[in-house]
């Protein structure tokens, strides 16, 4: 996403949204890595520390959801990651009492963390990473015919932040940073494609053909949200919006149209199908696509077959 000068939350929240979960982060993938690890020697030690690293996973998400609905106004995130908290419990129960499809699952998530935590943490990668995306999206604004000044961001240091200045003078000011990159998308499929046994080949090909696409959405995201937001293009139903979202400045009803709904809703849908597109050469992905959605409506489908007798492979 995007940023844009957050609204501070009151009392101990600041710590408890963001140095905690940098922190728990770190347990949590221990917690899943040992479960990776151990399964391949004891399965039932494995099971009970898998369990115990889905529960961690439920209170991390649990631990960001002030940040995502009250400090960042993001609706859509907020209730994702509140809906997380029950379903990472569940899966722990799920894979304590005997559901080991959930084990591929569990090495997805330990495969997501090595990949995304180094940029998280390692400040040189990081920096590296946003820069280089913030320079694309600087390209194809330009090509746009746009000409924003494209300047350090006061924030992080980096070179990534967009400023659009309005006939009165007044300039609207976003930046990029880590989540802007889209690393948590590819961190998801990278993670997913590692977890499940399967051809090196068809795997790398698999790898390859969502990284490629999820980049290329990801500068369009970008680019959209930068020139919506300095081009004021949704000032739509700004009384409600601002009461609901807590904005003073009614001229930020742009960038949360353009950011917190419309680029998350078309994300998601995004997600899927490019999910879609790599399951086409890559069908041992539906066991987990089973299990997840095993967990969120309690029902079992053999995905496997349906695409069988659907003539797939």
């Amino acid at each position: 996403m995007i940023g844009v000068v957050p609204a501070a939350l009151p009392g101990p929240l600041p710590w408890l949204t963001t140095t905690f979960p940098d922190y728990l982060v770190w347990v949590v993938i221990a917690a899943f890595v040992a479960t990776a690890a151990l399964e391949r020697y004891d399965r039932e030690l494995a099971r009970t520390v898998g369990a115990g690293a889905w529960v961690l996973f439920g209170v991390f998400w649990g631990v960001l959801f002030p940040r995502f609905a009250f400090e960042m106004r993001s609706f859509i995130e907020g209730t994702l990651s509140l809906v997380a908290v029950p379903l990472c419990v569940y899966a722990g129960y799920q894979l304590y009492s005997g559901r080991d499809s959930l084990f591929v699952l569990s090495r997805g998530v330990a495969a997501m963390g090595l990949i995304y935590v180094p940029f998280l943490t390692v400040e040189p990668l990081r920096e590296w990473l946003v820069e280089l995306v913030s320079v694309q999206t600087n390209a194809v604004i330009q090509l746009l015919g746009y000409d924003p000044a494209f300047t350090i961001a006061k924030e992080n240091g980096y070179h990534s932040a967009f400023i659009f200045t309005d006939s009165t003078g007044h300039e609207y000011y976003t930046y990029l940073v880590l989540a802007c990159t889209g690393i948590g998308s590819m961190s998801i499929f990278g993670g997913l494609i590692a977890a499940v046994r399967a051809p090196l080949r068809r795997k790398l090909r698999g790898f390859t053909l969502a990284i490629v696409i999820i980049w290329v959405l990801n500068v369009v995201r970008n680019v959209f949200i930068a020139v919506a937001f300095g081009n004021q293009w949704f000032q739509f139903f700004v009384g409600p919006v601002t009461t609901i979202t807590g904005y003073t400045d009614p001229r930020m009803v742009s960038f949360f149209i353009a950011d917190r709904v419309l680029s998350q809703l078309l994300a998601v849908v995004a997600l899927v199908f490019i999910l879609w597109l790599v399951v086409r050469d890559l069908p041992e992905l539906l066991t987990v696509i089973e299990d997840v959605i095993y967990l969120v409506s309690g029902r079992e489908y053999d995905l496997h077959r349906s695409i069988r007798a659907d003539g797939g492979r």
